[in-house]
């Protein structure tokens, strides 16, 4: 009896060694001067358009490369392994791109998929509220119907990279579901539509990708900016939600892999007692330890994006709630370490390790927390009683 050796397709390790090689051309440095000096990565958000990397996942008859989320997790990893962990990969081909391409209309597709596929029509997802956190029931952004169009009110905190996209996918509810269960409906809202305004919210995050808190009322669209059903519910929702977990995992072990990779460089290099210090097992022992974690998420995220492939949504969720935890704790880990093993050097600018800190940290918060995570999986794996 032959066994076979886990490995990705031939076809997807090629699509990593491509991103990875132009992500290189730009590097950490690039990244983090951009985000000091207030500017914008549109360059290289252009250039992974540009190749075909962005909409990877999209249909090719809007401009993608028909792959599935597994392609542009594969993208985001890598990029995040460079040092150039981009945001808006989670938000706008896996989020967006997803819930357009399963529920959008056909004109509906043709005309957001193309811009999200060549980066030149960005778009920004909001579910988050100031007063609802992570209790999504609790959402009281509404949608009131006016003659064949909508009119928009409520209030989003956390968006992500609002002054970069043409257009936001905003979760709302329908006025006539503000009681009872969520019924989410799904608008694209132009960044630009009156009443729709955005102010940044100052982060310790070094990222050239801000966040925003967004205010909006009485937006006025047209019928057609409603994405699906509106009676879809939560499956319309939560198509997208999968994906970002998945995205999440993806951009968490990238920077897991940069922060090990420079740890490691360090490691080797670095001598204070005669031999490089990456040969006392204090050093080396905490460095193989993350190589280890870091490899269990990113096996765990591989599973979850070909279960969601698949078609098998109950599945990829668990699995994809798992990912996205696992590989949070792993780069925290490693970037906690990769700052150890640089010793004062570690939190210089020069160096460039603290800010990992703060970065790998989001990731035990947003899309959504270590806690939820472990209620979900104390729910629905194990079986517990529902605790919230």
């Amino acid at each position: 009896m032959t066994s076979v050796a886990f490995s990705e397709s031939e076809e997807r390790q090629t699509l990593r060694r491509e991103v990875s090689r132009l992500a290189a051309k730009y590097g950490r440095e690039w990244f983090t001067e951009k985000a000091r000096a207030g500017e914008k990565t549109t360059d290289l958000w252009l250039e992974i358009g540009k190749n075909g990397y962005l909409g990877i996942n999209i249909p090719e008859e809007y401009g993608g490369g028909g792959g599935g989320i597994g392609d542009i997790a594969a993208v985001c990893e890598e990029l995040a392994a460079q040092g150039c962990p981009l945001l808006l990969m989670v938000v706008s081909p896996a989020i967006c791109g997803t819930i357009i391409s399963r529920y959008g209309t056909e004109e509906q597709k043709r005309r957001w998929l193309p811009g999200i596929c060549d980066g030149t029509g960005t778009m920004a997802f909001a579910i988050t509220e100031p007063d609802a956190g992570t209790n999504s029931h609790n959402i009281t952004t509404t949608a009131r119907k006016d003659g064949d169009g909508w009119v928009l009110n409520g209030r989003k905190i956390y968006i992500s990279g609002v002054d970069e996209a043409d257009n936001v996918l905003v979760v709302a509810r329908t006025e006539d579901a503000r009681t009872g269960k969520l019924k989410p409906c799904l608008f694209v809202v132009p960044t630009d539509a009156a009443g729709f305004e955005a102010k940044s919210i100052p982060m310790e995050i070094v990222s050239p990708e801000l966040q925003f808190q967004v205010f909006i009322d009485d937006v006025h669209l047209p019928a057609d900016a409603l994405v699906g059903d509106e009676d879809g519910g939560l499956v319309q929702l939560f198509a997208g939600l999968n994906p970002e977990r998945i995205m999440a995992a993806s951009f968490s072990t990238g920077l897991g892999r940069f922060a090990l990779d420079r740890a490691t460089a360090y490691a080797k290099e670095r001598a204070v007692f005669k031999d490089a210090i990456g040969s006392h097992q204090a050093i080396a022992h905490p460095l193989a330890q993350s190589h280890i974690e870091i490899e269990l998420a990113r096996l765990m995220t591989q599973k979850a994006a070909a279960l969601y492939d698949a078609g098998d949504d109950m599945g990829a969720g668990e699995a994809a709630n798992m990912a996205k935890y696992a590989a949070a704790e792993a780069a925290c880990d490693a970037a906690d370490r990769a700052v150890q093993t640089h010793g004062g050097n570690g939190i210089t600018q020069e160096y460039g390790m603290a800010g990992l800190l703060v970065a790998t940290r989001a990731g035990r918060i947003a899309p959504v927390s270590r806690e939820m995570i472990l209620n979900f999986v104390a729910m629905h794996s194990l079986g517990l009683p529902k605790s919230y």
